[in-house]
């Protein structure tokens, strides 16, 4: 009955609207609870990973392969939703810190998929998933405060 009144009298609340930005609003969750299911969501991304390219080596796996590779990367890149809202994040992901890795991802992923369904190389599918593998970790730490200029420094003092 008051919603009856609200649309009568004209002031309806667009609850769909209300609902949508409650749903994209990372804000509801704690931040501990955030962090347990970016870090949830990240590793079962990686493992499904993993499994995809370990499916890549069995006859006939190369579409399981892709499916899997594909599943686990958009868990790991989904994962990031947790650390803030689904907008946020899209407009996070083409910042100029994260564009380059933000597109690696995507080109690796595409071209993953065309190695495995139309060029049927596994040797460049495994090398897509290398290099995509590498820019989702790098994607992924650079939410992370000084976390790239931690892993440069560690790389360069182990290479030096």
């Amino acid at each position: 009955m008051d919603k009856l009144r609200r649309v009568l009298s004209g002031r309806e609340e667009n609850e769909e609207l209300g609902l949508t930005a409650q749903v994209l609003d990372a804000s509801t969750l704690s931040y501990s609870t955030r962090v347990k299911w970016f870090l949830i969501c990240f590793a079962s991304g990686v493992l499904c990973s993993i499994l995809g390219t370990a499916l890549l080596f069995l006859p006939n796996g190369l579409k399981l392969f892709a499916v899997f590779y594909t599943l686990g990367n958009i868990a790991a890149l989904g994962s990031t939703c947790f650390l803030m809202g689904p907008l946020k994040q899209l407009k996070r992901m083409f910042e100029p810190t994260r564009l380059i890795a933000t597109i690696v991802v995507l080109l690796c992923l595409a071209l993953t998929l065309c190695a495995v369904f139309w060029w049927k190389k596994k040797g460049l599918a495994i090398i897509f998933c290398i290099l995509q593998f590498l820019a989702m970790t790098w994607y992924s730490i650079s939410y992370i405060p000084f976390a790239r200029d931690a892993v440069i420094k560690c790389f360069t003092t182990c290479l030096n």
